[in-house]
């Protein structure tokens, strides 16, 4: 059955990171500041959590990695705006020691359906040959300090830890999305957001202009969004957060576009002829 229609008493049920690039995007629509828009009821929640919600066809609207599309997409669409796809922006692979041999060691990642861990996996398939040891799963915050602590051989990491993993005395192993980007020419597709197809054509439609709506008013004044930015940052210094930001918040975030939408399709096309996740059905990624 279809709903098309909500009422402030019966909100969208969202769920989303409490990193700087989803709060400054959802930050107007959030606070009711994007006209016609439906409310929102927001659970802040880790990648790895969004995902399972995902895959459990738990909540309205969700930012996922899109390494989960494959599992998800006959019950959620794919938004065309709102998540996070770039260049330069890709995970990295951090050690304590550098030039660290991954064969047969330890890697902790953020999730093993995370956009991150597929492109880990697809880059370690031709640089690791003897293939890794134990993977770990535990929450990206988590994994820099384990790395430091020698818990783990090696860490995934995503988001801010780009500009911070000196600070633990890390080393850059290696870039996925450099590799990514070097082999295919593509930017790099991170986090995407879907939303349930029962929702409805109208809805749905509805839901991408308030997405488009909400990333506009946050670009057009950056301040109004700083205080929810910052609440949510978890003790992140304000200049990491902008960093933040300005890396994953760009044209892609407005509209997937052409360039957008073959990244997609490389990257899960690519991870099925791996074997690593389901083939995409020919209409898979349509919106409405």
């Amino acid at each position: 059955m279809n709903d098309t229609t909500r009422s402030p008493s019966n909100p969208l049920n969202i769920a989303f990171s409490p990193c700087p690039n989803d709060t400054f995007v959802f930050d107007a629509w959030a606070h009711g500041r994007v006209p016609g828009a439906p409310a929102l009821d927001v659970t802040f929640a880790d990648i790895d959590i969004t995902n399972k919600m995902a895959e459990r066809g738990e909540l309205d609207v969700l930012k996922v990695s899109y390494a989960v599309l494959p599992w998800v997409l006959d019950e959620y669409a794919l938004l065309p705006c709102g998540g996070a796809l770039g260049r330069g922006c890709g995970p990295l692979v951090l050690t304590k020691e550098a030039g660290t041999d991954l064969t047969g060691k330890t890697v902790a990642v953020p999730s093993e359906r995370s956009t991150a861990y597929l492109l880990f996996r697809l880059w370690a398939a031709e640089v690791v040959p003897g293939g890794v040891g134990e993977i770990v799963v535990m929450p990206f915050d988590e994994i820099m300090p384990a790395v430091r602590d020698g818990k783990v051989d090696a860490g995934l990491v995503i988001h801010e830890a780009r500009f911070t993993y000196r600070n633990y005395g890390l080393h850059n192993l290696a870039d996925m999305g450099r590799h990514w980007e070097e082999t295919t020419g593509l930017p790099i597709p991170l986090g995407a957001i879907i939303a349930k197809r029962s929702l409805g054509a109208d809805t749905l439609k509805l839901l991408a202009e308030s997405v488009r709506t909400s990333v506009r008013m946050a670009w057009d004044d950056p301040q109004a969004s700083r205080p929810y930015v910052l609440e949510h940052a978890q003790e992140m210094d304000p200049a990491v957060a902008d960093q933040h930001i300005g890396l994953y918040v760009n044209e892609f975030t407005a509209d997937l576009g052409e360039d957008g939408y073959a990244a997609i399709r490389g990257l899960l096309t690519r991870a099925a002829a791996e074997g690593l996740v389901p083939p995409l059905g020919p209409d898979a990624l349509s919106f409405v």
